[in-house]
């Protein structure tokens, strides 16, 4: 593992990681005067962590909060932490993050760890820890996953990643590799990205409004190794790209967001899928996944490498057993492009349609900010601790929109928009 300095690498370039910032406080979060900010954020990504306070200071935050977390002190629970200690979580720390949220603060998280930190640790072990924090998070999650407030993340281009997804480079190359697919990636190497961001946004929005407007009942999937066809949830309503959440502040949750999404009906998903992108999960690598639904749950699920990590995952409670998101991308979009694997689920889900076990967002259903718990699952919205993105789609992925008749209408041709 590396030691973080002060200062970025001489090799990522100063500009463009300024330029970062200050997209992720403008465009991302749209940071209003007077507004709290809770950040989290790895040490090694210090130098962007600093450049973020900064921007945000400048647009006016009332006062910005810095969590850290460290890969190092993180592996040291697994090599010398007790067993007991795998079913605790500072309950304290995500109730006072949920008590800001409620007081309308702000959330921008800043990713770049490891991505195989745990591969070769315990897996049950990771999977209690996991339980417990998101049992302890969920206060806090919950407002972010329905939108109470305004959030987004970014990532930062740590060493130990890079070295994940460059591992016959030079240090130095590595880092410098993946900043620049980062910059490009997340649209700060133009001229204007604010600029750019305003135009990609009112594409995504074009196509929220023309799913909006099919009105379909389901989705088919249809391609190498997948079957599926995805039942949509009752009063579902399609977003992507510039959110407003229920503060009134627009925010675009990730960057990047290539994007469009909805909540599906959690026990009308039927058929086979496989995965086109093996997905990083748990400090593992779960790769060639393959799960069979009927009546809405996974009822066979296998993985070529990670399955020990996989099986663990879908015992974590019954909702991850079944699905909580729907996503459409392009296979031209620039994650795709770009040839690369990121072992990052941010990057990873925006090159390819993917659907996510798990929890839903209300945010995706008409009038969702009015909907109970008990309404959201009424009409078919999922519950659970996690949410887990896999991807399914490619350039060999047709999706065929089906409406209350069972008419087919074509949504993507071998991965791209077809209406």
């Amino acid at each position: 593992m590396t030691t973080p300095s002060q200062h970025a690498s001489p090799f990522i370039d100063p500009v463009k990681l300024d330029k970062l910032a200050e997209t992720a406080i403008k465009i991302g979060l749209q940071l209003q005067p007077g507004q709290d900010l809770v950040l989290t954020s790895p040490v090694s990504a210090l130098p962007l962590a600093r450049l973020v306070v900064e921007h945000a200071y400048k647009a006016g935050a009332g006062l910005v909060t810095p969590i850290f977390t460290d890969d190092h002190i993180t592996l040291s629970r697994y090599l010398h932490g007790r067993d007991a200690g795998f079913d605790r979580a500072a309950g304290w720390l995500y109730e006072g993050m949920a008590k800001a949220f409620s007081n309308n603060a702000a959330r921008l998280a800043i990713r770049g760890d490891d991505p195989a930190l745990l591969s070769g640790q315990d897996v049950t072990a990771a999977a209690r820890a996991d339980l417990a924090y998101f049992s302890a998070y969920k206060p806090a999650q919950d407002k972010i996953q329905n939108f109470d407030m305004n959030w987004t993340i970014i990532v930062y281009p740590d060493l130990a990643w890079a070295k994940q997804i460059f591992p016959g480079e030079d240090d130095d190359v590595a880092v410098a590799k993946l900043a620049s697919a980062i910059f490009s990636i997340s649209r700060v190497d133009v001229g204007d990205p604010l600029a750019n961001w305003t135009a990609h946004n009112a594409q995504l929005h074009s196509r929220t409004e023309w799913l909006n407007g099919q009105r379909f009942r389901d989705l088919h999937f249809g391609g190498p190794g997948t079957d599926l066809t995805v039942g949509l949830a009752d009063g579902h309503l399609w977003i992507g790209g510039a959110t407003t959440a229920r503060n009134g502040v627009t925010c675009n949750p990730n960057i990047p967001s290539e994007e469009v999404f909805t909540t599906p009906h959690a026990y009308r998903v039927h058929g086979h899928a496989s995965s086109t992108k093996p997905l990083s999960c748990r400090g593992a690598v779960i790769d060639e996944i393959f799960m069979r639904f009927d009546g809405g749950r996974v009822v066979e699920a296998s993985a070529r490498r990670g399955n020990d990590v996989l099986q663990n995952l879908l015992d974590s409670d019954e909702g991850t057993r079944r699905i909580g998101e729907v996503a459409l991308v392009p296979h031209s979009s620039p994650v795709s492009q770009s040839g690369l694997l990121f072992f990052n689920t941010l990057y990873d889900e925006n090159a390819a349609s993917h659907i996510a076990l798990g929890q839903c967002y209300s945010q995706c259903f008409v009038e969702g900010a009015s909907l109970s718990r008990d309404q959201i699952q009424a009409q078919g919205g999922n519950m659970s601790v996690n949410h887990i993105d896999w991807m399914i789609g490619s350039g060999g992925i047709d999706v065929d929109g089906i409406d209350d008749a069972g008419q087919r209408a074509p949504v993507m041709r071998n991965g791209e928009w077809a209406y």
